[in-house]
């Protein structure tokens, strides 16, 4: 199975693409799509749906992992990261239908790295250690391979609100509070 993590934004947009066999995971391919930042977001919009579009038909994944939204300072930030997110999301359900998934930041840290508040550094010393790769062209690339990582690491499904929960709140109905 091909599983592409992305990691979008609406300048640079990272992708990793991974292939899962059982219990192996093998690195295949990953990288940024940049869009042109001179132009106006409506005008890069077309950009944007292009070379989605490009990567997709390319790498033919069979599902998608996304990182979910996460607050940002800036309202207008929000609005064409929400925007560039729904241009990529609708390309890929042409490719994989239904098969997109999303997982929140911290879980994504957490499932990698084993603390949800893990800094850059430590996603790519797990990402070096799991699968041998060092080198990165920006951290974009490095958190859409742990987005993927992330997608086969947690089983790979939509229901994914009770993992990453707390070892207390996952046995909360068997430890009696004193």
């Amino acid at each position: 199975m091909l599983v592409l993590g992305i990691d979008p934004g609406s300048v640079k947009t990272g992708w990793a693409l991974i292939e899962s066999r059982g219990q192996k995971i093998k690195y295949i391919d990953s990288g940024v799509l940049k869009f042109d930042n001179k132009l106006e977001f409506l005008t890069r919009i077309r950009d944007i749906k292009s070379k989605t579009k490009d990567l997709l038909d390319s790498i033919s994944p069979d599902q998608v992992a996304f990182e979910s939204l996460i607050y940002v300072k800036s309202p207008t930030a929000l609005m064409k990261l929400a925007q560039t997110r729904g241009i990529i999301i609708s390309e890929c359900v042409d490719i994989v239908g239904d098969k997109i998934f999303e997982y929140s930041p911290n879980l994504v840290k957490s499932t990698t790295t084993g603390h949800g508040h893990a800094n850059k550094e430590s996603i790519q010393k797990f990402l070096k250690m799991t699968l041998g790769i060092s080198e990165f062209e920006s951290h974009d690339e490095s958190d859409a391979l742990a987005i993927a990582m992330c997608h086969l690491l947690s089983g790979g499904t939509k229901t994914s609100k009770s993992k990453g929960r707390s070892l207390k709140s996952s046995l909360a109905h068997r430890i009696k509070e004193v």
